[in-house]
C-alpha cells in the first residue's frame, strides 16, 4: 500500500470513490476541474491510497482558519472502496493529514461526518477522534 499526493490521472478514480463510497455522483469533468483547482491551492492536500497500481482511497485536507480556535486541518473528504476497508487505508490516509498537521503547526484535525454514517464515526472513534458536538449543516445554493 503506497500513500502519496494525487495526481492529474487519479481523476477517474477520485471520482468513483466519492460515488460509490460518499454518494456524490458529480460528473468526471467537473471532478477533473475542481481537482485541477484545488491542486493549485496552497493550503490544500489530496493524499491517495495506491494497492497495486489502483487508487482504493482518498483524503482531502485543508486549512481551518478562523477567529475562535488556533489553527486546525480540516478533513474535506475520506473515502476507501468497500472492497477494501478493514485493511488499514483508512487510518494510513488520516495519518498522511494528522502528519501534514503536526509539520505546519497546527494545534490538531478537524472533521464532520454524517450523522447516518454510523460505521465511519466508529471508524473516527477507533483512531483518537472524539465527537465535539452534534450540529445541522445548512447549504444555500445560488442559481446559474
Amino acid at each position: 500500500m503506497i500513500i502519496r499526493l494525487a495526481k492529474n490521472n487519479d481523476v477517474e478514480s477520485i471520482q468513483q470513490i466519492n460515488k460509490l463510497t460518499l454518494g456524490y455522483d458529480f460528473p468526471l469533468p467537473d471532478t477533473s476541474d475542481r481537482l485541477k483547482y484545488i491542486f493549485n491551492k496552497p493550503n490544500d492536500k489530496i493524499f491517495v491510497a495506491e494497492d497495486n497500481g489502483t487508487v482504493v482511497g482518498y483524503i482531502h485536507g485543508s486549512d481551518y482558519d478562523c477567529i475562535y480556535s488556533l489553527p486546525l486541518k480540516n478533513i474535506m473528504a475520506l473515502g476507501v472502496l468497500e472492497s477494501h476497508r478493514g485493511k488499514g487505508i483508512g487510518r494510513l490516509l488520516l495519518n498522511a493529514i494528522e502528519e501534514w498537521a503536526k509539520s505546519d503547526d497546527c494545534v490538531g484535525v478537524r472533521l464532520v461526518s454524517g450523522f447516518s454514517r454510523t460505521e465511519a464515526h466508529k471508524f473516527y472513534l477507533s483512531c483518537g477522534y472524539i465527537v465535539r458536538k452534534d450540529q445541522k449543516n445548512f447549504i444555500k445554493l445560488f442559481e446559474k
